[in-house]
């Protein structure tokens, strides 16, 4: 039985703590080491590696002082290792991270930044996706087109609807209300949002949520054309 451990951090990220065995866990996109290393000794874990999605400072922050402690190994994507600290191991599309008896299948989803990873692990039914996919949202267009972005979504939309989905930010409730205006007449949009805002008002995390969530929801999933979601993409940075 795996174990996900979610630590909020910064403003609004979350680190995740994936325990693959009993006692031992990777930290995902840690921000910051203090409170994840704190979390894990709360939760009774072993920091074994640290999984980064990508470059982004509130992404890979926490790794070198992560690895000074520990002694984890660091695991990254190829594309931007010269930009991640303390990389050890460096993975791309279609290659495999073996934790423990738990594999994941890397996936290139280049468009937030150049070389964005994700992370599926099948057997836990977990996808790590970084900045890429959020709860009825998807990452800024920093380093990719639109047609990036489409593409990405179009190969973790294809994942198993029940897969649970681990991204590094609570962006809920702002997507949800932008999504409404895209998709007013979506009653299970509408359900949703009703939902999110009391959660908001009560403190609690919206993360994690499934792929078969965003297939109902999302605007951007739900997009059936590259144009349709360039739109939607240019209507939320300005929303």
């Amino acid at each position: 039985m795996t174990r996900v451990v979610r630590i909020p951090v910064l403003n609004d990220n979350y680190v995740w703590l994936f325990e693959y065995a009993p006692g031992l866990a990777a930290a995902i996109d840690p921000a910051v080491a203090e409170p994840v290393l704190a979390a894990a000794k709360a939760e009774g874990l072993r920091i074994t590696h640290i999984l980064n999605t990508h470059w982004h400072p509130d992404h890979v922050g926490g790794n070198s002082a992560l690895k000074a402690e520990t002694g984890c190994t660091i695991i990254g994507s190829r594309r931007e290792a010269a930009k991640i600290p303390g990389i050890d191991t460096e993975v791309d599309e279609g290659d495999t991270v073996v934790l423990g008896d738990h594999s994941a299948t890397v996936l290139f989803v280049g468009a937030h930044t150049a070389g964005h990873i994700a992370y599926h692990f099948p057997a836990a039914n977990a996808l790590f996706p970084g900045d890429t996919l959020f709860a009825m949202g998807c990452g800024r267009l920093f380093e990719g087109t639109a047609q990036d972005m489409f593409t990405a979504l179009g190969k973790l939309k294809a994942l198993p609807p029940q897969t649970k989905v681990y991204c590094a930010h609570e962006y809920t409730l702002s997507n949800a209300r932008f999504a409404i205006t895209v998709e007013p007449g979506n009653s299970d949009l509408a359900d949703r949002l009703a939902a999110v805002e009391i959660a908001r008002r009560m403190g609690e995390a919206t993360v994690p949520f499934t792929i078969g969530d965003e297939l109902a929801t999302n605007p951007f999933v739900r997009a059936g054309t590259v144009g349709e979601l360039a739109e939607r993409r240019s209507a939320k940075d300005a929303f």
